[in-house]
């Protein structure tokens, strides 16, 4: 089974499912959120803030194929372009993380490993472009998918929390301790890149 990470452009944007085409949660405040919602165009306000991000900072995610076919994506940008973050109880992102904001698979494709790999993809990413840290908001009551992810997950993936909340804890993941792991990551990419066995399905992303 073939695997592998491609950088998220305005190309292959349509290879991210449908609702999260047009899911502005990140993107936007959320009084603007609203309005593109109920202006039918938060697809278009998507598709901006992506090329904005590209021409501005660069990279700002992944879209995961297995055998061709997408089953995944990532998104992460700095927290200067994330304006929902400010929301949280648990914000501001610290100014030296960029921030993780959402991942998805299709639930066929959860519980293989493909979780970890995606953060260690972004984090290598990063550490190549001089940042120190990932942040993240977790849900500490994640029961289906949603644009904030579980904290547990992000724990699992090697994140430790930084600001305590009972429902979206502040979460941080050090790139200077995965310079310790690079080789792993390494690894994981040579083994995405190649003819992977499925594993069994164990638990969610």
């Amino acid at each position: 089974m073939g695997r592998r990470l491609v950088p998220l452009t305005l190309d292959n944007l349509p290879d991210v499912p449908k609702r999260c085409r047009s899911c502005v949660f990140w993107e936007l405040d959320p009084v603007s959120g609203e309005a593109a919602v109920k202006g039918g165009r938060p697809e278009l306000e998507k598709e901006a803030w992506i090329s904005a991000v590209l021409l501005e900072w660069g990279s700002c995610g992944r879209v995961v194929y297995v055998d061709e076919v997408p089953v995944g994506f990532v998104l992460y940008a700095p927290p200067a372009y994330v304006p929902r973050s400010t929301a949280f109880p648990t914000s501001p992102v610290s100014p030296d993380a960029v921030q993780l904001m959402t991942a998805w698979l299709i639930p066929g494709y959860q519980g293989q490993g493909l979780g970890r790999v995606m953060v260690q993809t972004v984090a290598k990413d990063l550490l190549r472009r001089g940042f120190k840290a990932i942040e993240a908001f977790g849900d500490a009551k994640w029961t289906e998918p949603a644009c904030v992810l579980p904290a547990d997950h992000l724990l699992a993936v090697g994140f430790k929390t930084v600001r305590p909340h009972p429902r979206y804890p502040r979460l941080r993941l050090e790139l200077r301790t995965t310079l310790s792991w690079k080789e792993d990551v390494e690894l994981a990419l040579d083994r995405l890149l190649g003819a992977v066995q499925k594993e069994p399905v164990l638990r969610p992303l």
